[in-house]
C-alpha cells in the first residue's frame, strides 16, 4: 500500500541488468540489493527513478525533439494522422480530445500501440486491430520510434524481472502467459505552457491530464529536463512532485501489477500540471501484459497477504480496450 512517501527514490538498476537473463541472478549481492529497492519503492509509492538503464541520453533527448519538431507543424499537417476509430484509435489527438474521468485534458499527442493484425485477437482486440500511425515530417520520426519501443521494451522486461524476485517468485514469474507476448503502448504527448507567464489564476481545465492510475505492468516516462509538472500522491493526499532528473526515466507500476501483487504493490494516483509558460513535452512508454492474458493475483502474493484473492480476475486485452473506447472525445 502507498505510504506518506514525501519524496521518489532513485535506483541504479544496472547491476540488474547486467545479470537479468542469468539463471543465477538471484543469487548475485548485486541484484539483490535493486530487487530490494525495488520492493521498498512499489510498497511505499509506486514510483521510483531509473538510472544506469543503458538508454543512451542522447537517443533520449532526440525522440523528444523530434515530438516537439511534429507538435511544432501546423495543424493542418498534424491532423493527416489523426487518429480515428478507422485507424484502431492510433495517430494524433488535439488539445482537449483525452479526456479522463470526465474531465478533457490540456495536451496534444500521439497514440501507439504495438501493432495487431485483423483477427489476432477476435472480437475483444477489433477496435485496436491496424499499424501506427507515424508522421512523414520529420522524415526519421519512425525509425527513430521503433527503436525506442525495442530499448523500452527491454528494459521494461529486466526490471520487472526484478519486481518479480522482489515479489517472492522466480525471475520468469511474470513473463510466459502473463506477459512472455507483452502488448505495448506509447503516448508522444506535448503540454502547453500556461497563459501567463507567472502561472497564477489557472482555469481547472488547463490540468495537462487529470488525475489517474496507469492501466498495465509499468511506465516508463522520459520528460523535458527542465520543467517540473508530474505530480504523484501520497496516502495523505498531498500531491509529491516528480522532479525530472536529467538521463534518468520516471518509473512507476500499473493497475495489472497491483492485481498481480494482490494488493502489495500500489498502482499510485499521478496527474500533470505544467506550469510553466514552456511548452513541454514527454514520451510514456507502457509495458503491459499480453493483450490476451487472465491477470489474477500469484498464488506466492495471496500466501503474503492472509490467503485472500483481494482482487477479481481481469482479462488485459478487455481492460484497455473499455478504457480507450470511453477516452475521448470526438
Amino acid at each position: 500500500m502507498a505510504t506518506d512517501f514525501k519524496s521518489i527514490p532513485i535506483i541504479d538498476v544496472a547491476p540488474l541488468l547486467a545479470k537479468s537473463d542469468d539463471p543465477e541472478m538471484a543469487q548475485d549481492p548485486g541484484v539483490s540489493s535493486v530487487v530490494r529497492q525495488l520492493d521498498q519503492a512499489c510498497r511505499e509509492s509506486g514510483f521510483f527513478y531509473v538510472k544506469g538503464h543503458g538508454i543512451p541520453d542522447s537517443l533520449l533527448k532526440e525522440v523528444k525533439e523530434l515530438i516537439r519538431k511534429f507538435f511544432e507543424l501546423p495543424y493542418e499537417e498534424k491532423l493527416k494522422i489523426k487518429m480515428t476509430p478507422e485507424t484502431g484509435y492510433r495517430g494524433y489527438q488535439r488539445l482537449g480530445e483525452n479526456v479522463t474521468k470526465g474531465t478533457p485534458d490540456m495536451h496534444e499527442a500521439i497514440d501507439c500501440y504495438r501493432e495487431m493484425k485483423p483477427g489476432m485477437y477476435g472480437a475483444v482486440g477489433q477496435p485496436m486491430e491496424g499499424s501506427n500511425e507515424w508522421p512523414a515530417n520529420p522524415s526519421n520520426f519512425k525509425q527513430r520510434m521503433e527503436e525506442y519501443v525495442r530499448l523500452c521494451t527491454d528494459l521494461s522486461r529486466k526490471i520487472l524481472r526484478g519486481i518479480a524476485l522482489a515479489l517472492g517468485g522466480s525471475a520468469d514469474e511474470l513473463e510466459g502467459e502473463r506477459a512472455g507476448d507483452p502488448f505495448w503502448v506509447m503516448r508522444l504527448i506535448g503540454y502547453p505552457g500556461v497563459h501567463n507567464a507567472n502561472g497564477k489564476d489557472m482555469p481547472e481545465n488547463d490540468i495537462g491530464c487529470g488525475a489517474h492510475t496507469d492501466y498495465g505492468l509499468l511506465t516508463l516516462v522520459n520528460q523535458d529536463d527542465d520543467i517540473p509538472a508530474l505530480q504523484v500522491r501520497n496516502v495523505s493526499g498531498e500531491w509529491i512532485w516528480a522532479v525530472p532528473i536529467p538521463g534518468t526515466f520516471v518509473c512507476n507500476i500499473g493497475d495489472m501489477l497491483k492485481i498481480l501483487s494482490n494488493g502489495l504493490y500500489e498502482s499510485t494516483l499521478h496527474r500533470v500540471i505544467n506550469n510553466s509558460p514552456k511548452y513541454r513535452v514527454c514520451v510514456a512508454f507502457f509495458y503491459e501484459p499480453n493483450f490476451d492474458a487472465a491477470i489474477e493475483p500469484l498464488d506466492i502474493c495471496k500466501q503474503r497477504t492472509d490467503g485472500t484473492m483481494k482482487f477479481e480476475r481481469a482479462v488485459y486485452g478487455e481492460h484497455l480496450v473499455n478504457k480507450v473506447l470511453t477516452n475521448f472525445v470526438m
